[in-house]
């Protein structure tokens, strides 16, 4: 019974402006529990039947405190602050309750019914035993007591009994709430942390395949400017025009609209592996590929031809397709390092989002490289 809280789910610290609207969610949550304090009027008129003179004022002074000190449990309880305050405050209602029964009598037990709200409100396992001896006090006690001249006040236990179990069920009901307030809080974290991998892994894949192209053909153009003005010309147009198009690219990338064809990309690739000196050999059609294959492959296609240009240092380069694989092989020095960069890696999780397997083979030898993506037959690709 350690853990006490049954604050709003979803609630959030109020700022500076928010204080009338902190204060009047304050007087809300306080008055259910307050309306249900007209169940005392019986103790009040206990107090009044068996009290006599200044006596009685004593009395409901007690009564009064015993309000207040239920009403800041509760209010301590929703604020999750710690159990100190509220457990200080509980073992006040007990206190008062005690101090009450000379003055109401067996009247006094009604006060049992609120403390046994705030024994389940704190824990409903813990509680049962403690509720239980209540439920017993408030019966059994009038009886006990030889000078009250009452009997066994079973109207008060069953009060207490029913009360406990009415509000068990609405503390796990906002229990629940809350903890669905949860779900979802996390279930939004997740969904933002996808979003930023998926943006994260599309600029990367495609500034580093458009910025590697940008790069060689700035680099072919300024060879060629004493040499061939005219085709240098041309070179820097064509880094204009993909520059436009890298820029239109991104944007739809951050906004989730971007379709990346197999087509376009062994278009790109072409033109590429042409400005580095690369020679190609790639197919010329890619209607030997599942349609639902194709957006996968292109991401396949533009990561190989980039690390090739980047990193191989390559003489040839070839690009073969099948109906449920992709293979990219090149001449060159092979991989960088032993570790995946982020592009592999980005590809790699592409490829497991299809079911499918990526390897990256390198001879003994150490020249050249051959990176293979194959789908198994009836994989649902969703990369």
């Amino acid at each position: 019974m350690s853990e006490v809280s049954w604050a709003e789910p979803g609630s959030r610290p109020a700022g500076v402006g928010d204080d009338v609207r902190r204060a009047l969610r304050g007087w809300r949550r306080l008055l259910f529990p307050a309306v249900f304090l007209a169940y005392l009027v019986q103790t009040a008129a206990g107090v009044v039947e068996h009290a006599h003179g200044a006596w009685v004022a004593v009395g409901m002074a007690l009564l009064a405190a015993f309000c207040a000190c239920y009403l800041l449990a509760v209010v301590a309880g929703q604020e999750g602050g710690g159990p100190r305050r509220f457990w200080g405050y509980y073992a006040a209602t007990l206190l008062i309750t005690a101090a009450e029964t000379p003055f109401a009598h067996q009247d006094a037990f009604v006060m049992l019914v609120y403390v046994s709200v705030l024994t389940v409100a704190a824990s409903w396992l813990a509680a049962i035993p403690v509720v239980l001896a209540y439920l017993l006090i408030a019966a059994l006690v009038p009886a006990a007591v030889p000078g009250w001249h009452a009997a066994a006040d079973w109207n008060t236990a069953i009060a207490v009994g029913f009360v406990s179990l009415a509000m068990y069920g609405f503390f796990a009901v906002v229990r629940a709430n809350s903890a669905l307030a949860d779900a979802r809080a996390e279930v939004a974290r997740l969904a933002t942390e996808n979003e930023r991998a998926r943006i994260a892994r599309d600029l990367h894949d495609l500034l580093g395949h458009s910025l590697t192209t940008i790069t060689v053909k700035a680099a072919l153009a300024n060879r060629l400017a004493g040499t061939d003005p005219v085709r240098a010309r041309a070179e820097i147009a064509e880094v204009e025009t993909l520059t436009r198009r890298t820029l239109a690219d991104v944007r739809a990338a951050v906004s989730g609209y971007r379709e990346v064809t197999l087509a376009n990309e062994l278009a790109a690739a072409r033109e590429v592996l042409r400005a580095a000196g690369i020679d190609a050999e790639l197919p010329g059609a890619v209607d030997s590929v599942d349609g639902d294959d194709a957006e996968l492959f292109g991401w396949v296609v533009r990561e190989g031809v980039t690390n090739v240009v980047r990193h191989a240092r390559a003489s040839s380069c070839s690009v073969r397709l099948g109906p449920r694989s992709v293979e990219i092989a090149d001449d060159g020095v092979g991989p960088a390092g032993s570790r995946a960069g982020n592009g592999l890696t980005g590809l790699r999780e592409r490829v497991a989002a299809a079911g499918g397997r990526l390897s990256l083979e390198v001879p003994a030898a150490g020249r050249g490289s051959r990176l293979v993506v194959e789908l198994p037959a009836g994989a649902e690709v969703t990369a």
